[in-house]
């Protein structure tokens, strides 16, 4: 698991793309790469037999397999288009089960691709069934990604310290915490990920936080980074209001995990 966990996030995290509305997407030519194909041509095949695959499940081929071009140069000032394709996590699951399974990336590739498009069509009911571990991998993943994304956006919102941007949106959800106030309550090591140690319901009260501020510093057309942190601490204090409101409990008085989910790793 440690071997496919580090490949994973080497070859197939690293590639992934984020665009301007926060959609994820994959370069077809780095996904080659990264499935160790060193010719386009025999890859394009792999990309056809995909786009026929997605047709007959129903789906829309422009949906997933986006084609896209740009000029490069060829040697002497001359210049040519270079065809891509901008792939959906579900085209990319297409072309791994389309590959050659005797290459190991493409094994880990199926795993994957396979665990993720998994989790992405993750239903309420089945949600509902998962353990709670199972569901703190669940909504721990969500993060990663929404983090990373909002980190796109506030980049372009002027953002240029994020520990302090970060901080700003947990001091509104923890009623003033920092993250290190939250990782020393919460009893952790240094530098230990204070998202590694929480449970389901405090992890969705954070993927809130993250995935609102980003559709708010989006919305509002935020430009400076004083302007998107204020927006950060105001959406946390905002979700916190809402909790409190509700009956909730407050985030800093959940329950922190007994083991991390990187224990959790380990012992898999």
């Amino acid at each position: 698991m440690n071997q496919i966990k580090e490949y994973n996030e080497v070859s197939f995290e690293s590639i992934k793309h984020i665009d301007e509305y926060g959609v994820e997407f994959w370069y077809a030519r780095e996904l080659m790469l990264a499935l160790e194909y060193k010719k386009w041509d025999k890859f394009l095949n792999v990309i056809e037999n995909s786009k026929v695959a997605c047709e007959k499940s129903g789906n829309l081929i422009d949906d997933h397999f986006l084609q896209v071009g740009k000029m490069v140069e060829i040697g002497s000032g001359a210049t040519r288009k270079k065809v891509d394709y901008e792939l959906s996590r579900y085209a990319c699951y297409l072309i791994v089960q389309n590959s050659d399974p005797k290459k190991e990336s493409v094994a880990l590739g199926q795993t994957y691709f396979a665990v993720q498009t998994r989790r992405q069509e993750l239903s309420e009911k089945e949600y509902s069934e998962l353990t709670e571990d199972e569901k703190r991998f669940y909504q721990r993943d969500l993060t990663r990604k929404g983090n990373y994304s909002l980190n796109q956006t506030a980049k372009k919102s002027g953002v240029k310290n994020f520990d302090r941007f970060h901080n700003y949106g947990y001091k509104g959800l923890y009623n003033g915490e920092t993250a290190d106030d939250i990782a020393k309550r919460k009893g952790l090591r240094y530098r230990e990920d204070i998202l590694d140690n929480m449970g389901s319901e405090e992890l969705a009260a954070n993927l809130f936080r993250i995935t609102q501020t980003e559709s708010k510093l989006k919305r509002d057309n935020i430009k400076t980074e004083n302007d998107a942190n204020k927006t950060h601490y105001t959406i946390g204090k905002n979700i916190r209001e809402v909790i409190e409101k509700n009956g909730g409990t407050m985030p800093e008085d959940l329950p922190t995990p007994k083991k991390s989910l990187k224990e959790l790793e380990k012992e898999n």
